[in-house]
């Protein structure tokens, strides 16, 4: 019966065991994966399936139906490559598919007719196409196109026949079918920034509050965690450049979609500032961290500006989604300025003062976001900040 018992337990033990490794791995595993970026990754890029799937679909049925080509393999492909690679820039990627197939056929053409099929053959075609269309570009689709054409070329044109023709006619059915598809099915360009930008926001707005947090603590772990978080967001930054790249096009090549012209580019310029913003406060961050770690005078003006730049972006996020913008985001960037003002007549160390120096940068970008010009929001800042450095009492810096 003890044996029975201890035979009961170990097996308790090693059950439960395997269900915490398990556990752990799962958890590992969802860590290394990161479900949640996969599916805003997937939010923002549904649009692309459904347009891609439309546009081979029409591709085949032009080129078979109209064109009458017994097996249309190049035009859906062409349409789906020109759509799949780069968004937002699929007329120039139409070109380059075009300039890609082009090179191939030259290629292939040329030097089979003269050294033959056959491995080592096919190997030199290909090799040579890539070379040309390196010549004729910077890379990318015309490489891929200039070398799948040429390896069509070197294996297919001895058992098939006048492949050349039929390939750049489909090619420029797939490219110019990609495009009108994009123009009559086109991502909804103010929907696809906010489903961007809103986890990037809250994300930053979150990192913000726990480095100012660690700030007034002088916890230096604390805001190095922060300051590498915020290094973290560059992926979730890419995702809101994409969609707003895509936007752009939308509001380019849709007519149904011209009305919507200046509200992209209040988000495009926004988009574009908030990118300063973060890498400035990535610096701000750093030198925080510096300061704290070697014992410089933090005081405590410096985490309360970082404090209010939280705030200021979630208003900012508030005001860009409801289309009712105030000045309330820009008050609170102001008071940050404010509070890098006391701290640097209360009196800060090296790292201290590129702290204060990066805040008025980060408030300079924020500006900039909101729509002031570089001299505009420089002169706002840098006046707004002497005018706070004078009340303290402090004798002038300079």
């Amino acid at each position: 019966m003890a044996a029975g018992e201890r035979n009961g337990s170990w097996a308790r033990s090693a059950a439960g065991s395997a269900r915490d490794r398990i556990a752990g791995t799962v958890a590992a595993l969802s860590v290394r994966v990161d479900w949640r970026e996969r599916r805003r990754t997937l939010e923002l890029y549904a649009i692309l399936a459904v347009q891609a799937g439309v546009a081979a679909a029409l591709a085949w049925w032009v080129a078979h139906n109209l064109l009458h080509h017994p097996s249309p393999v190049f035009a859906p492909t062409a349409a789906v490559g020109t759509i799949a690679a780069a968004i937002g820039r699929r007329t120039r990627r139409t070109v380059e598919l075009l300039l890609g197939v082009l090179a191939g056929l030259l290629v292939g053409d040329a030097l089979i007719a003269v050294i033959g099929t056959g491995p080592w053959q096919t190997g030199t075609v290909v090799t040579l196409a890539i070379l040309l269309a390196l010549s004729l570009s910077r890379g990318g689709q015309v490489v891929t196109q200039a070398g799948g054409t040429a390896v069509l070329i070197a294996t297919l044109a001895p058992v098939q026949r006048g492949l050349e023709v039929p390939r750049i006619v489909d090619a420029v059915i797939g490219g110019v079918t990609a495009v009108v598809v994009v123009a009559v099915l086109p991502v909804n360009p103010v929907r696809i920034i906010q489903r961007a930008a809103r986890p990037l926001f809250a994300a930053l707005i979150e990192h913000l509050h726990d480095a100012a947090d660690g700030i007034s603590r002088s916890d230096y772990p604390a805001v190095t965690q922060a300051r590498d978080a915020l290094s973290g967001l560059d992926p979730q930054l890419k995702l809101l450049k994409d969609a707003v790249s895509g936007a752009g096009e939308a509001v380019a090549i849709s007519p149904a979609r011209w009305h919507r012209r200046k509200e992209f580019e209040h988000y495009e310029r926004g988009t574009r500032y908030l990118a300063l913003a973060i890498r400035g406060g990535q610096e701000m961050l750093r030198r925080a961290a510096t300061a704290i770690r070697d014992d410089e005078p933090v005081p405590s003006g410096l985490a309360a500006a970082v404090h209010y730049f939280g705030d200021a972006l979630a208003l900012l996020q508030v005001e860009a989604e409801s289309g009712r913008p105030t000045d309330r985001s820009e008050q609170l960037i102001l008071k940050a300025v404010d509070r890098a003002a006391e701290a640097y007549a209360e009196g800060v160390g090296f790292s201290g003062s590129v702290v204060v120096a990066q805040i008025r940068t980060v408030a300079t970008d924020l500006l900039r976001s909101l729509g002031c010009d570089e001299q505009e929001a420089s002169d706002v800042i840098r006046k707004r900040f002497d005018a706070r450095y004078e009340t303290t009492g402090q004798p002038d810096p300079t």
